[in-house]
Protein backbone atom coordinates (compact mmCIF):
# COMPACT_ATOMS: atom_id res chain seq x y z
CA UNK A 1 0.00 0.00 0.00
CA UNK A 2 2.52 2.33 0.67
CA UNK A 3 3.98 2.19 -3.41
CA UNK A 4 0.45 3.33 -4.88
CA UNK A 5 0.37 6.09 -6.63
CA UNK A 6 -1.99 8.41 -3.40
CA UNK A 7 1.09 7.09 -0.73
CA UNK A 8 3.45 8.21 -3.61
CA UNK A 9 2.17 11.73 -4.01
CA UNK A 10 1.91 12.19 -0.20
CA UNK A 11 5.66 11.20 0.59
CA UNK A 12 7.15 13.64 -2.38
CA UNK A 13 5.30 16.13 -0.24
CA UNK A 14 7.25 16.17 2.37
CA UNK A 15 10.21 18.77 2.68
CA UNK A 16 13.35 17.49 2.60
CA UNK A 17 14.28 19.56 6.22
CA UNK A 18 12.34 16.95 7.55
CA UNK A 19 15.33 14.11 7.66
CA UNK A 20 14.62 12.20 10.73
CA UNK A 21 11.14 10.00 11.44
CA UNK A 22 9.35 10.57 8.30
CA UNK A 23 5.85 10.27 8.09
CA UNK A 24 5.08 7.02 6.45
CA UNK A 25 1.51 7.03 3.93
CA UNK A 26 -0.47 3.88 3.61
CA UNK A 27 -3.31 4.27 0.75
CA UNK A 28 -6.34 2.47 2.40
CA UNK A 29 -8.88 3.02 -0.57
CA UNK A 30 -12.28 5.77 -0.48
CA UNK A 31 -13.24 7.65 2.73
CA UNK A 32 -15.07 4.41 4.31
CA UNK A 33 -11.69 2.15 3.91
CA UNK A 34 -9.23 5.06 5.40
CA UNK A 35 -11.71 5.79 8.54
CA UNK A 36 -12.21 2.00 8.87
CA UNK A 37 -8.17 1.05 8.86
CA UNK A 38 -7.55 3.80 11.71
CA UNK A 39 -10.26 2.92 13.54
CA UNK A 40 -9.60 -0.69 13.12
CA UNK A 41 -5.53 0.16 13.90
CA UNK A 42 -6.56 1.83 17.03
CA UNK A 43 -8.94 -1.01 18.49
CA UNK A 44 -6.16 -3.46 17.63
CA UNK A 45 -3.54 -1.64 19.64
CA UNK A 46 -5.86 -1.46 22.55
CA UNK A 47 -6.48 -5.32 22.81
CA UNK A 48 -2.97 -6.13 23.36
CA UNK A 49 -0.67 -2.38 23.59
CA UNK A 50 1.78 -4.36 25.37
CA UNK A 51 2.74 -5.74 22.39
CA UNK A 52 1.74 -3.37 19.75
CA UNK A 53 4.49 -1.75 17.90
CA UNK A 54 1.61 1.04 17.35
CA UNK A 55 1.77 4.57 18.90
CA UNK A 56 -1.45 5.96 18.71
CA UNK A 57 -1.41 9.62 19.19
CA UNK A 58 1.33 9.49 15.69
CA UNK A 59 -1.41 7.54 14.04
CA UNK A 60 -3.34 10.10 11.61
CA UNK A 61 -5.93 9.80 8.50
CA UNK A 62 -6.48 12.06 5.58
CA UNK A 63 -9.98 12.02 3.97
CA UNK A 64 -11.41 12.93 0.83
CA UNK A 65 -13.74 15.92 0.91
CA UNK A 66 -16.89 15.35 -0.92
CA UNK A 67 -20.18 17.39 -1.09
CA UNK A 68 -22.00 13.93 0.85
CA UNK A 69 -21.16 13.46 4.34
CA UNK A 70 -19.08 10.39 5.90
CA UNK A 71 -20.41 10.35 9.47
CA UNK A 72 -17.65 9.28 11.95
CA UNK A 73 -18.48 7.09 15.35
CA UNK A 74 -16.60 7.47 18.63
CA UNK A 75 -14.27 11.16 17.12
CA UNK A 76 -14.31 14.21 18.65
CA UNK A 77 -16.33 15.03 15.11
CA UNK A 78 -19.38 13.31 13.93
CA UNK A 79 -18.45 13.75 10.34
CA UNK A 80 -16.50 14.67 7.64
CA UNK A 81 -18.30 18.17 7.16
CA UNK A 82 -17.72 19.31 10.52
CA UNK A 83 -14.33 18.43 10.73
CA UNK A 84 -13.78 20.73 7.10
CA UNK A 85 -15.57 23.44 8.73
CA UNK A 86 -13.54 23.52 12.13
CA UNK A 87 -10.16 22.94 10.20
CA UNK A 88 -10.84 25.91 7.15
CA UNK A 89 -11.91 29.15 7.31
CA UNK A 90 -12.30 30.95 3.63
CA UNK A 91 -10.33 27.61 2.02
CA UNK A 92 -7.83 28.54 4.14
CA UNK A 93 -6.15 26.46 6.90
CA UNK A 94 -7.18 27.37 10.67
CA UNK A 95 -3.78 27.06 12.03
CA UNK A 96 -4.97 27.27 15.54
CA UNK A 97 -7.50 24.71 15.15
CA UNK A 98 -5.43 22.32 13.18
CA UNK A 99 -3.18 20.93 16.19
CA UNK A 100 -6.44 19.10 17.39
CA UNK A 101 -6.81 17.15 14.61
CA UNK A 102 -5.71 13.36 14.14
CA UNK A 103 -8.00 13.39 11.12
CA UNK A 104 -7.79 15.18 8.07
CA UNK A 105 -10.18 16.26 5.51
CA UNK A 106 -9.08 17.91 2.35
CA UNK A 107 -9.82 21.36 1.82
CA UNK A 108 -10.58 20.67 -2.00
CA UNK A 109 -12.59 18.29 -3.45
CA UNK A 110 -10.54 15.28 -3.87
CA UNK A 111 -6.49 14.75 -4.02
CA UNK A 112 -6.55 15.62 -8.00
CA UNK A 113 -7.47 19.31 -6.66
CA UNK A 114 -4.26 19.34 -5.11
CA UNK A 115 -2.59 18.52 -9.08
CA UNK A 116 -4.93 22.07 -10.20
CA UNK A 117 -4.00 24.26 -7.77
CA UNK A 118 -3.92 27.96 -9.64
CA UNK A 119 -0.21 28.37 -8.15
CA UNK A 120 1.07 25.08 -10.53
CA UNK A 121 0.78 26.79 -13.67
CA UNK A 122 4.68 27.16 -14.10
CA UNK A 123 5.31 23.76 -13.25
CA UNK A 124 3.04 22.75 -15.65
CA UNK A 125 5.17 24.95 -18.00
CA UNK A 126 8.27 23.94 -16.93
CA UNK A 127 7.27 20.06 -16.80
CA UNK A 128 10.00 18.04 -19.31
CA UNK A 129 7.23 17.52 -21.63
CA UNK A 130 4.58 19.91 -21.92
CA UNK A 131 1.38 18.54 -20.54
CA UNK A 132 -1.62 18.88 -22.84
CA UNK A 133 -5.55 19.33 -22.30
CA UNK A 134 -7.54 19.51 -25.26
CA UNK A 135 -4.94 19.57 -27.47
CA UNK A 136 -3.23 22.48 -26.51
CA UNK A 137 -1.05 23.51 -23.44
CA UNK A 138 -2.89 23.18 -20.38
CA UNK A 139 -3.55 26.51 -18.63
CA UNK A 140 -4.94 26.08 -15.46
CA UNK A 141 -7.68 29.01 -16.16
CA UNK A 142 -9.05 27.06 -19.21
CA UNK A 143 -9.57 24.17 -17.30
CA UNK A 144 -11.11 26.51 -14.35
CA UNK A 145 -13.80 27.80 -16.92
CA UNK A 146 -14.54 23.88 -18.11
CA UNK A 147 -15.53 23.06 -14.38
CA UNK A 148 -17.42 25.79 -14.49
CA UNK A 149 -19.54 25.27 -17.66
CA UNK A 150 -19.61 21.74 -16.36
CA UNK A 151 -21.53 22.70 -13.11
CA UNK A 152 -25.13 22.73 -14.40
CA UNK A 153 -24.44 18.84 -14.84
CA UNK A 154 -22.70 17.99 -12.19
CA UNK A 155 -25.98 15.69 -10.22
CA UNK A 156 -24.07 15.30 -7.38
CA UNK A 157 -23.61 18.97 -6.96
CA UNK A 158 -27.36 19.30 -7.65
CA UNK A 159 -28.31 17.46 -4.86
CA UNK A 160 -25.97 18.59 -2.29
CA UNK A 161 -26.26 22.40 -3.43
CA UNK A 162 -27.08 23.65 0.10
CA UNK A 163 -23.68 22.11 1.24
CA UNK A 164 -21.92 23.72 -1.38
CA UNK A 165 -23.74 26.91 -0.64
CA UNK A 166 -22.83 27.14 3.18
CA UNK A 167 -19.04 26.33 1.90
CA UNK A 168 -19.25 29.33 -0.16
CA UNK A 169 -20.70 31.76 2.54
CA UNK A 170 -17.84 33.81 2.47
CA UNK A 171 -17.32 34.26 -1.44
CA UNK A 172 -18.96 37.24 -2.27
CA UNK A 173 -21.67 37.22 -5.53
CA UNK A 174 -22.05 33.87 -6.13
CA UNK A 175 -25.95 32.85 -6.51
CA UNK A 176 -26.28 29.58 -4.92
CA UNK A 177 -30.35 29.44 -5.68
CA UNK A 178 -29.45 26.65 -8.48
CA UNK A 179 -26.62 25.26 -9.86
CA UNK A 180 -27.53 27.39 -13.64
CA UNK A 181 -27.34 30.07 -11.17
CA UNK A 182 -24.21 29.12 -9.74
CA UNK A 183 -22.38 28.98 -12.57
CA UNK A 184 -23.38 31.68 -13.92
CA UNK A 185 -22.26 33.97 -11.53
CA UNK A 186 -19.18 32.29 -10.69
CA UNK A 187 -18.11 33.05 -14.64
CA UNK A 188 -19.67 36.83 -14.09
CA UNK A 189 -17.40 37.17 -11.30
CA UNK A 190 -14.13 35.42 -12.70
CA UNK A 191 -14.81 37.42 -16.00
CA UNK A 192 -15.09 40.75 -13.88
CA UNK A 193 -12.59 39.66 -11.62
CA UNK A 194 -10.52 42.98 -10.41
CA UNK A 195 -7.15 41.09 -9.63
CA UNK A 196 -5.65 37.88 -9.25
CA UNK A 197 -6.58 37.63 -5.73
CA UNK A 198 -10.31 37.97 -6.33
CA UNK A 199 -9.72 35.27 -8.92
CA UNK A 200 -7.83 33.04 -6.89
CA UNK A 201 -10.83 33.22 -4.24
CA UNK A 202 -13.00 32.08 -7.08
CA UNK A 203 -10.55 29.16 -7.77
CA UNK A 204 -10.98 28.17 -4.41
CA UNK A 205 -14.44 28.33 -4.06
CA UNK A 206 -14.65 26.32 -7.09
CA UNK A 207 -12.40 23.57 -5.85
CA UNK A 208 -14.20 22.96 -2.60
CA UNK A 209 -17.45 22.11 -4.43
CA UNK A 210 -16.57 20.74 -7.90
CA UNK A 211 -14.65 17.72 -8.70
CA UNK A 212 -11.80 17.80 -10.79
CA UNK A 213 -10.94 14.03 -11.63
CA UNK A 214 -12.24 13.73 -14.79
CA UNK A 215 -10.42 16.92 -15.98
CA UNK A 216 -7.35 15.54 -14.58
CA UNK A 217 -7.68 12.47 -16.36
CA UNK A 218 -7.32 14.82 -19.86
CA UNK A 219 -4.24 15.90 -19.55
CA UNK A 220 -2.39 13.98 -21.52
CA UNK A 221 1.68 14.18 -22.57
CA UNK A 222 2.68 15.51 -25.47
CA UNK A 223 2.88 13.06 -29.40
CA UNK A 224 6.45 12.94 -29.11
CA UNK A 225 6.41 11.39 -25.01
CA UNK A 226 7.38 7.44 -25.77
CA UNK A 227 6.01 4.82 -23.50
CA UNK A 228 5.96 1.18 -24.69
CA UNK A 229 2.11 0.78 -23.96
CA UNK A 230 -0.68 3.23 -25.50
CA UNK A 231 -3.23 1.80 -22.92
CA UNK A 232 -1.64 3.21 -19.92
CA UNK A 233 0.83 6.39 -21.23
CA UNK A 234 -1.62 8.89 -20.04
CA UNK A 235 -2.03 7.47 -16.69
CA UNK A 236 1.80 7.08 -16.02
CA UNK A 237 2.53 10.22 -17.93
CA UNK A 238 0.00 11.97 -14.63
CA UNK A 239 1.57 9.95 -12.04
CA UNK A 240 4.90 11.42 -13.30
CA UNK A 241 3.47 15.14 -13.38
CA UNK A 242 1.79 14.50 -9.89
CA UNK A 243 5.61 13.85 -8.32
CA UNK A 244 6.53 16.73 -9.50
CA UNK A 245 3.62 18.90 -8.51
CA UNK A 246 4.19 17.45 -5.08
CA UNK A 247 8.03 18.63 -4.73
CA UNK A 248 5.92 22.15 -5.38
CA UNK A 249 4.40 21.41 -1.71
CA UNK A 250 7.33 20.02 -0.74
CA UNK A 251 9.24 23.21 -1.13
CA UNK A 252 5.88 25.34 0.13
CA UNK A 253 6.22 26.83 3.86
CA UNK A 254 3.47 26.94 6.15
CA UNK A 255 1.31 29.34 3.99
CA UNK A 256 -2.35 28.41 5.61
CA UNK A 257 -3.45 28.48 1.40
CA UNK A 258 -1.26 25.51 0.99
CA UNK A 259 -3.02 22.72 3.17
CA UNK A 260 -0.68 20.07 2.37
CA UNK A 261 2.49 21.43 3.95
CA UNK A 262 0.18 22.94 6.66
CA UNK A 263 -0.50 19.44 7.65
CA UNK A 264 3.10 18.19 7.21
CA UNK A 265 4.18 20.75 9.42
CA UNK A 266 1.54 20.38 12.04
CA UNK A 267 2.54 16.37 12.13
CA UNK A 268 5.98 17.63 12.89
CA UNK A 269 5.31 19.88 15.75
CA UNK A 270 3.35 17.13 16.93
CA UNK A 271 5.90 14.44 16.69
CA UNK A 272 8.49 17.17 18.25
CA UNK A 273 6.09 17.71 20.63
CA UNK A 274 5.93 14.33 21.66
CA UNK A 275 9.81 13.50 21.67
CA UNK A 276 10.36 16.55 23.87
Amino acid sequence: MAQLPDANFYNACVPKWWRNYRPEFFNCGDRTDVLDTYFTLLQLHDKDSANSYLSPEKLFAIVDLDLQIKMIDNYLFPDTEAIFQDLYEQAKVNPQNAINHRIWVTGFIYKESYFLFPELQPVFDNFSATPIYKDNPALLQTIYIDMADGISNDANLRDNLQRASERLRYCSGLDCQGVNELRDSWKDEFQNAPDYQRKQELFFALLTIKQVKKYWKQIHPPDDWNRSSEDDRGEIYRDQLSLEIARFYAEKSSDVQYHLPVFLKTLYEKDCQQRG
